[in-house]
Parts: C-alpha cells; sequence; structure tokens
C-alpha cells in the first residue's frame, strides 16, 4: 500500500486549524464478522492456513484477537496476532478465505481428469471437522519451555520418518502449488491418499494428479505386487527376522534383506536422539529425573535400536512421579500391509491427576479381573499374576506420525507391545481425557446418536465423558488381562496364528470387549453405580457406531481393527437380545427404525461374548475367529444394519484433530 506524502506546509495549516479542544478519534478496529466460526475453520483448513477460531468467548458472532489460535505442526507459519491485534498476514488470510467462500477464483483451464480429481479433494476433506487441542506455554518455567521446544522439534522429525513408512516421502514436492486444498490433503492424511469413508474407494481422489498407488515404504516395491506377500515372508526360513517389528525389508527376489531402523532413517534418528539429549538437558528439576531418564535412554534407543532400555525408563514414569508424558519411538502396527513393523509416532502430554482415583480404585481388585477372565477364556489360558500398571490420565499437547490420525484420536493406549516390560506385566497404560470434550464434539456426538438409538436408550444417554473414560480405562487394562502380549498357543504367538490383521482385530476384541463386561463386573462390587454401567453401555455403543460409520476395509482391502470389533459386538448383542432393531422413530424425531437397548440383557450377552472371545484368544483358535468375522462383519445378514448406521453417522464430518501449541 502506498504512503500518501503531505507537503510540509500543508500539514503545518492542518495543525494550526485544528481547534486545540477538538479529540482526535480513535481509529475503528475492523470487525471480522463476515464468517462464522465452523465456517472459518473449515475453509481454513481446506486451504492448509494454520488458523483456527476457538470459541467466540463473548458471543458476539465476531472474531476477536483473543479468539484465535495459530496451528503447530502443520509446517506453515500464522502469525495471527501482536499486541492484541490483528497483524497485516491476518487481513490477507482472511481476504483469501472470503473470496474461497465466495467462489472468487483465478480461471483456470483445467482438463477434466483435474477438475474430477480437485473436487474430489474437497469432498475428502469435507468429510473432517477441524477440532483443537490447545496448550499454552507461554507463562511457563524456562525448563518446561525448553522441553517442549525440543520436543516439538523431535516430533518434526518423526513425522518424516512415518511419511517414509508409508511411502509418502517425497511427494510433497509434486502438489500443485495452485491448489492449497491438495497440499491440506497431503498433510491430514500424512500421503496423498483420500482415506474418509466416502472417498476412499474413489480412484481419482488424490492429492497429487499422477494418482499413485499407495505402496508401503517398509518392503520392496516388486514384492508388494503379490497381494499375498506378506504370507509369503512369514513362511519363508528368515521370515521371522524380515518381520520384525523394528526392521524395514530391502532388495528383491530371493535376495532380501532385514535392515533395521535405526540404520535405514539414520538420518532422522540421529537428529532426534540430539532434540531428546537437549530435551533432557534443560531439566534441572529434581522431580523430573523419571522424564529426564527417560529422554535419555529414548535419545539412546533411537541410535542403537535397542528399545528395550527406553521402555524400562518410561515405565517407570507415572502420575506421582513426573507431570509430563511422552512416548516416543515405534510402537503400533495397524497401519502396514502386514501388521508386523511398528510404526514411529509421538504422543506428548500433560498429566492429569484425576487417575489416582481409578488407579486406587482398581489396583486392589486386578489379580481378581485376571481370574475372571481366566475362567471365562477356559484351558488352556491359565491366570497369571498380573503387575501391570493401571492407566494414567493425560492431556494430549501433540499426536505425530502413527498417532495422528486424518480423523478421530487414539483415546487409549498400553504399552509396549513387545520385550520384557510388556512380558511381564510392567507396561504402562494410558487414556487421553482432554479429547472429544469441547462442545462442538460433544453436540455433534449426541445429535449422531439421536440419529440411530431409540428414545429409551437416549434416556440413558449422557454427554458427561466419565462414562466413556472408565471404558477406556478397562480397556487399555484389559490388554494386560488374560491370552495378552506374546502369549503362545503351542509355540506360537497370536501374530503367527492368526495372521498380522486378524490378530490385531482379535486383540482389541478382547480388549473393548473385557471394558463391557468388567463394567458390570464393578457394579456387582458397588465399585461403580448400575447408573454409570447403563451410562457406559449406551456410550460404549456409540463409540462403535462411530468405528462402523468408517467401514470394515480400507480403500486397498486392509481390514481395520476397530471397525470390525465394532461390527462383532453389536451383532453378537443383537443375537443376544441386549440390542433390538425397532421399527419406530429414532429420538431424533426424523429418521425411520432404531435401536433399542435392553440393558437388563447387557450383563449376561456381554460376559457371553468375552467367553467366546477369551477362549478363542486362549486356544488359538484360527476357525472360531474366522467364523465371527464372517457372520458379523462379513455377512450378508449384518450389512443393513451396519450400512445404515453408516449413512446416518456419516451425515456429520468427523473430529480432524488440529494443534496449537503456544510457548511465547
Amino acid at each position: 500500500m502506498k504512503k500518501l506524502l503531505l507537503p510540509l506546509a500543508l500539514l503545518i495549516a492542518c495543525k494550526e486549524t485544528t481547534p486545540p479542544t477538538a479529540a482526535t478519534p480513535e481509529p475503528q478496529a475492523k470487525v471480522y464478522k463476515e464468517l462464522e466460526r465452523a465456517e472459518l475453520n473449515t475453509l481454513a483448513a481446506a486451504q492448509h492456513l494454520p488458523l483456527f477460531w476457538i470459541t467466540d468467548a463473548n458471543q458476539n458472532q465476531t472474531l476477536d484477537p483473543d479468539e484465535v489460535a495459530s496451528l503447530t505442526g502443520t509446517g506453515v507459519d500464522g502469525r495471527w496476532v501482536e499486541g492484541g491485534a490483528f497483524t497485516p498476514a491476518f487481513e490477507q488470510a482472511y481476504q483469501a478465505l472470503l473470496a474461497e467462500k465466495g467462489g472468487i477464483k483465478v480461471a483456470l483451464e483445467l482438463a477434466p481428469e483435474e477438475k474430477e480429481r480437485r473436487e474430489l479433494v474437497l469432498k475428502e476433506l469435507s468429510q473432517g471437522r477441524p477440532t483443537i487441542v490447545k496448550n499454552d506455554f507461554s507463562q511457563g518455567s524456562a525448563e518446561d519451555q525448553a522441553i517442549v521446544e525440543h520436543v516439538l522439534k523431535a516430533t518434526a522429525l518423526v513425522e518424516t520418518i512415518y511419511e517414509k513408512q508409508v511411502g509418502a516421502y517425497g511427494m510433497a514436492e509434486q502438489l500443485p502449488a495452485d491448489h492449497p486444498a491438495s497440499r491440506a490433503l497431503f498433510y491430514r492424511n500424512q500421503g496423498p491418499w483420500c482415506v474418509a469413508p466416502s472417498t476412499e474407494g474413489e480412484a481419482r481422489c488424490s492429492a497429487l494428479p499422477n494418482f499413485p498407488k499407495k505402496i508401503s515404504g517398509l518392503y520392496p516395491a516388486d514384492l508388494q505386487a503379490d497381494p499375498k506377500f506378506c504370507e509369503a515372508l512369514a513362511k519363508r526360513k528368515d521370515g521371522e527376522q524380515l518381520l520384525h517389528q523394528f526392521f524395514v525389508v530391502t532388495g528383491s527376489g530371493d535376495a532380501l534383506k532385514a535392515v533395521p531402523y535405526s540404520e535405514h532413517y539414520a538420518q532422522e534418528m540421529q537428529a532426534i536422539s540430539q532434540e531428546l539429549k537437549a530435551a533432557a538437558a534443560a531439566i534441572t528439576s529434581e522431580s523430573e529425573a523419571a522424564f529426564k531418564a527417560y529422554l535419555l535412554a529414548a535419545a539412546q534407543s533411537f541410535l542403537d535400536n535397542n528399545w528395550e532400555p527406553a521402555d524400562e525408563a518410561w515405565a517407570k514414569m507415572n502420575v506421582r512421579n513426573s507431570k509430563w508424558y511422552l512416548r516416543i519411538g515405534p510402537d503400533e502396527v495397524y497401519f502396514e500391509p502386514c501388521s508386523r513393523k511398528a510404526g514411529f509416532h509421538v504422543s506428548f502430554a500433560r498429566i492429569n491427576t484425576d487417575s489416582l482415583e481409578w488407579q486406587d480404585k482398581l489396583d486392589p481388585v486386578k489379580g481378581e479381573m485376571e481370574q475372571a477372565l481366566a475362567n471365562l477364556a477356559g484351558k488352556p489360558y491359565v491366570a497369571r499374576k498380573v503387575t501391570f500398571h493401571l492407566p494414567d490420565f493425560i492431556d494430549i499437547v501433540i499426536n505425530a506420525g502413527d498417532s495422528r490420525d486424518p480423523h478421530g484420536a487414539t483415546i487409549g493406549q498400553s504399552l509396549p507391545n513387545w520385550g520384557p516390560v510388556a512380558n511381564e506385566g510392567r507396561g504402562r497404560t494410558v487414556a487421553m481425557t482432554n479429547l472429544y470434550t469441547d462442545d462442538d464434539s460433544k453436540n455433534q456426538l449426541k445429535a449422531q446418536a439421536e440419529s440411530v438409538f431409540c428414545k429409551d436408550a437416549m434416556a440413558v444417554y449422557v454427554t458427561d465423558p466419565k462414562p466413556q473414560v472408565m471404558s477406556t480405562v478397562l480397556h487399555e487394562a484389559a490388554h494386560n488381562l488374560g491370552p495378552a502380549h506374546e502369549y503362545q498357543v503351542k509355540g506360537k504367538t497370536a501374530s503367527q496364528i492368526f495372521g498380522g490383521p486378524l490378530a490385531s482385530t482379535m486383540e482389541e476384541l478382547k480388549a473393548q470387549t473385557a471394558a463391557l463386561y468388567f463394567t458390570d463386573w464393578l457394579a456387582a462390587k458397588n465399585l461403580i453405580s448400575k447408573e454409570m454401567a447403563d451410562q457406559a453401555h449406551v456410550r460404549d455403543l456409540a463409540w462403535g457406531f462411530g468405528h462402523i460409520s468408517r467401514g470394515m476395509y480400507a480403500g486397498d482391502g486392509q481390514a481395520k481393527p476397530y471397525s470390525q470389533l465394532a461390527a462383532v459386538q453389536l451383532g453378537f448383542l443383537k443375537k443376544e437380545g441386549a440390542v433390538e432393531w425397532k421399527d419406530e422413530l429414532a429420538a431424533n424425531g426424523k429418521d425411520q427404525g432404531c435401536l433399542s437397548v435392553h440393558l437388563e440383557k447387557f450383563p449376561a450377552a456381554a460376559e457371553k461374548l468375552m467367553g467366546v472371545v477369551g477362549g478363542i484368544k486362549g486356544r488359538g483358535d484360527l476357525a472360531g475367529a474366522n467364523a465371527l468375522k464372517a457372520e458379523f462383519v462379513d455377512g450378508e445378514a449384518a450389512k443393513p444394519l451396519l450400512e445404515t448406521i453408516k449413512e446416518r453417522w456419516l451425515r456429520a464430518p468427523k473430529a480432524s484433530f488440529v494443534y496449537s501449541v503456544k510457548l511465547k
């Protein structure tokens, strides 16, 4: 903008003719009310702008400077407010969003194929609702700020490794410069491929105009031409080494080689190690000695690919000896086609001490919980002495890599999955308690539930997160109970018996069914009220609907463990009469047909299912696992209800979490 310069004489004249008593009016701040909050956040996400309207705190339907957050980890800087006022960068960004809303675009001559691709990109993005997780460390100590700064730098490097693992590394350079929505999709999905329910099957839905096929970065591309390459690897004499969770497979044909993560991702892993050491060096507080020990142990694991020392140090942290939670490294396997390789991730959080109530409640009975599952599973499984830690509650600061999902987020986790810490029941379990707690998420979930449940079920439904948190605690605790971790039948682990994908589904089914079963078990012991148990059952069903809506299989045919477990539970409960589909109006008064819940039948049905699932895992019963899947996941009789739930649930976009971490 050009400045208007006036001659000095004219300036003096103006000054002399101004009455001395007249006050110069203050310039009026510009008002930003053309865009509603949800509208602005959706448009900003589609334009890959790290801008978020947190809440309309003063209810004036106007965006104010203290209501704006700049998002972290997007690869784009956004300085929207300085000195309590909007910056020129914000004004420019806001005008761009207004233009996008109004359809004001530069005229481009696009080929029909490219036009279709861009329309599908927007359709993919529209299925996610930006949902913020905000943390402010600007008033924190220098130690805290240094810790956060170095962990965030390590987080960015973990994202790079994960991008390599999923086969997307280097593709961002091919994104069309004139289409920010394609870049937004690539960032959200950690690659160019569409994953939302309505578009993951669309061949032309991609962030890239060349529509690359999804090929894992963990195995040679030519090997993956065989749809059964995972089984072929497992049958080789060196199959266990090639499929080891901390190695990448390289080479071709018969000349395959297992390369350690620390060697294959050497540049990033060495840099991460340096950042973790720097974070440890910043800690001078004696109260954070356990956290410092973990940072140093993890730093070494990134150098030598030996993760057991990091697991040992990590397991010694808890709600009583640190205010921080960090898990950084390779853990879960669900993301890759063989479900055997560990994906790199970061979960960084602050401890929430509310977990102490549940730990005090469940610690005395966890031995009884193990015996109860052993009784239901039957022989050959025998109850073990369990020594696992009950869940710590954590408030997420940022998720990255395999923990940063395009839609939704993990709300509970039990780790590690291998090694002495896992096998000896010394692992650590957490429940993420600051996710889905915003008003937008609660209101949307209730509306979705009302479209499926009958009025009787909604009479029990509560927006209070406590029943769902309890279920998460029980789910994660159950990963340490019954046939778990590296339990073997005739010398074979679950992955070897069932295959990676089915083994993952059965383990998650065991854990979530245990959550249903132990809810009534706790009520019978008067450790929780019957009212809370009923509320938890209804919320658990709603949780399952969300996963059912994602479909049973990904676009590449890979099984979705949580979706399939939810389908098995719903089908089994329906078969046992604990839930019933009725030909009456749903609770929203609009949809014909709804699910009624017979809570008096729920305890017996959950106990029966727990016996079935525990027995299958305990015996290594592949036929039994396939039978459950065939009846309740793939069976023709199951599909109408699953499709109805999917259609109604997908009317609303899924939460797509974004993160804002303020340091200064």
